[in-house]
């Protein structure tokens, strides 16, 4: 099982950056990068951020993926 996301629909959806996204919740390019890419897993608090941003559930952006494992 892992954490799946969606970040990268979102944000071209939305037609910004990774750089863009970043600046408007306050962190990095390189955290937003390794979110998309599935390196890195955010803290609750930023999830609900990004969430927040695109103005949806965190359960649109992030999804448990349980064929990973």
């Amino acid at each position: 099982m892992d954490i799946g996301n969606n970040l990268k629909v979102w944000r071209a959806k939305a037609d910004i950056t990774q750089e863009q996204l970043a600046n408007e919740l306050g962190l990095s390019r390189q955290t937003i990068n390794s979110v998309e890419r599935g390196k890195f897993i955010p803290s609750v608090l930023s999830a609900l951020k990004i969430a927040a941003f695109f103005k949806t559930s965190v359960e649109e952006v992030f999804y448990l993926d349980l064929d990973k494992g």
